[in-house]
């Protein structure tokens, strides 16, 4: 899952950040409101976490123009007010969902992935495919009933595979949703960690390459 992080306190916006990768999402992070309408018109984003109180371009004012835009990406509102109109003002913006500060971090967590959800075709919160069960919520892989332990990005590599049910995933798309945006993209860091993904996940190999096009599961 690819999430922007829209927050001018820069310690409490990196503090976010270093706690979604935790979580094994792809995180990106903006600090005034004409970054993230920059970040966003170059970057599909499954989920942006935007403060209202931003420089430069006001969080409501950067809410307008992506929902304008017809943007894709779901948008979980932070603001320091917790009264009900701020929350009706900030829903009828456009935003998806919204949080008062302060929170707790495991209910950002929760309505982020719930949010990442809803950014797709909907699909279950644990994800079942060639008998390999994965819980995004748990960080926890079995296959036939068997515990599996992934790294973070072996983790998101496994999720994007499932997710997409047997269709292709490119390399372009690994690197977009497992990656954040300070990856080289002529990095061989997608097959280095597929081969360690294959080897964990054992036989039969349930993961298959297409020479030129990408990864399926």
């Amino acid at each position: 899952m690819r999430v922007l992080v829209v927050e001018d306190e820069r310690v409490l916006a990196d503090a976010i950040a270093t706690g979604l990768r935790r979580e094994a999402m792809a995180v990106d992070v903006a600090y005034d409101g004409a970054g993230a309408l920059e970040r966003t018109g170059y970057i599909d984003y499954d989920v942006i976490v935007l403060d209202r109180d931003l420089p430069k371009v006001h969080g409501d004012e950067v809410c307008r123009r992506l929902v304008a835009g017809r943007t894709a990406s779901r948008i979980l509102m932070l603001t320091a007010s917790g009264e009900v109109d701020d929350k009706v003002e900030g829903l009828e913006l456009g935003a998806d969902d919204y949080l008062a500060k302060p929170f707790a971090f495991m209910e950002l967590v929760a309505r982020v992935r719930a949010l990442g959800r809803r950014s797709a075709p909907a699909l279950p919160p644990v994800l079942e495919r060639s008998g390999i069960r994965l819980d995004p919520g748990k960080r926890l892989v079995t296959r036939d009933g068997n515990e599996i332990a992934l790294t973070k990005k072996e983790f998101a590599v496994l999720e994007e595979l499932m997710r997409a049910e047997g269709a292709v995933v490119s390399q372009e798309d690994l690197l977009d949703k497992a990656w954040d945006e300070n990856i080289d993209p002529f990095t061989n860091v997608v097959r280095v960690t597929m081969m360690t993904l294959r080897k964990k996940l054992g036989e039969p190999a349930v993961i298959e390459t297409v020479p030129g096009v990408g990864y399926k599961l």
